[in-house]
């Protein structure tokens, strides 16, 4: 009688405690490559939401580029992922790395948070600084503008095919680019920072097997670009390293990226998501620089990202109630938010 007594106890405590373990909903949340700037934010951000917010536990999932984490999303593969502005433009018109990819979708891809903006440039060897002194020189050259599947790359290509640069694209492994780099295998490679504060790991790594220098465009060449649209910084050198990379500021291209999750997380939830951020975005820009622009402006932010966006992929609900919140806001976004 005991023994049967405890059986039935020990039954009634498991059902008891049931509940709580399916609180916890998994986020499987895909980003770029290990050693990409994208890989190490979200992990930083992923250290931050899984102390602060308990019904969730979010896993860093690492694909071949953000695209892929867009596309899985899509697909039911993953639950967030890393999005910029630049893939919801192709997405939205069929085109590019997303032609024919609609009939695919099982969900849409929405917005839902704006991390930080990500500025693509180039990088040419030390030897050729007098001989390559504007993008147009890049014709013709052997050219790493990043994997095939990644945003920088597609930004950095659309820069120089605006600018009539007729390269040849070569493809290696970011491990393998500093070396080659030195030994003349490829010309010049894509460069890039996150939030104007700091650059990629293995952009880091490249920096110590070879000396390489920025190439900005020229005067010329970047009137042109903003004509077209594109909009233009200027960085300091020691973003990327200590020593000198040839020119006292590197101009580079900005565009939007977030990482962003749908309305499988209701609206409250995203919400509150939302100021766990705002709360530890101080620890989250001394963990990253790459947050710095975040931890200065986080409702601007967010109203930078969703403007450069709007037309493409509708706003998580979640996302426009915090903005609603900041003031940063806008009436005609209305028809935009997404609906369950």
């Amino acid at each position: 009688m005991l023994q049967r007594t405890l059986a039935v106890l020990a039954i009634g405590l498991l059902t008891w405690a049931a509940p709580a373990s399916s609180q916890v909903k998994e986020l499987p949340w895909g980003t770029s490559a290990v050693g990409s700037s994208g890989h190490k934010a979200l992990v930083v951000l992923a250290e931050v939401l899984n102390r602060e917010m308990k019904n969730y536990r979010v896993t860093v999932q690492p694909t071949p580029g953000a695209i892929i984490s867009v596309k899985g999303y899509a697909t039911g593969q993953f639950e967030g992922y890393y999005g910029a502005d630049i893939a919801f433009y192709e997405l939205a018109n069929d085109t590019n790395r997303f032609k024919g990819f609609k009939s695919s979708m099982k969900r849409q891809p929405i917005q839902s948070f704006w991390s930080f903006t990500v500025e693509v440039g180039t990088g040419i060897h030390d030897r050729n600084k007098g001989k390559m002194k504007r993008w147009a020189d890049l014709t013709g050259k052997n050219i790493f503008t990043g994997p095939l599947p990644w945003d920088v790359r597609a930004h950095l290509e659309r820069a120089y095919a605006v600018l009539g640069v007729k390269h040849n694209y070569r493809q290696v492994d970011l491990s393998a680019s500093g070396s080659l780099l030195q030994s003349g295998g490829i010309d010049g490679f894509i460069i890039y920072t996150n939030g104007e504060a700091t650059t990629a790991p293995w952009i880091t790594e490249a920096s110590l097997a070879t000396e390489w220098v920025a190439l900005n465009p020229s005067t010329e060449e970047i009137a042109a670009l903003k004509k077209a649209g594109f909009a233009v910084t200027e960085v300091k050198p020691g973003v990327f390293k200590k020593e000198a990379v040839g020119v006292d500021k590197v101009v580079l291209l900005p565009f939007y990226y977030g990482f962003h999750l749908g309305m499988e997380v209701p609206e409250q939830d995203m919400y509150q998501m939302l100021k766990v951020i705002e709360k530890n975005v101080a620890q989250l820009a001394k963990s990253d620089p790459g947050f710095s622009q975040l931890a200065a402006d986080m409702p601007g932010m967010q109203k930078k990202g969703v403007s450069s966006s709007i037309n493409f992929v509708p706003v998580h609900p979640g996302l426009a109630k915090y903005m609603r919140e900041k003031g940063v806001w806008d009436a005609k976004w209305d028809a935009r938010i997404a609906k369950k």
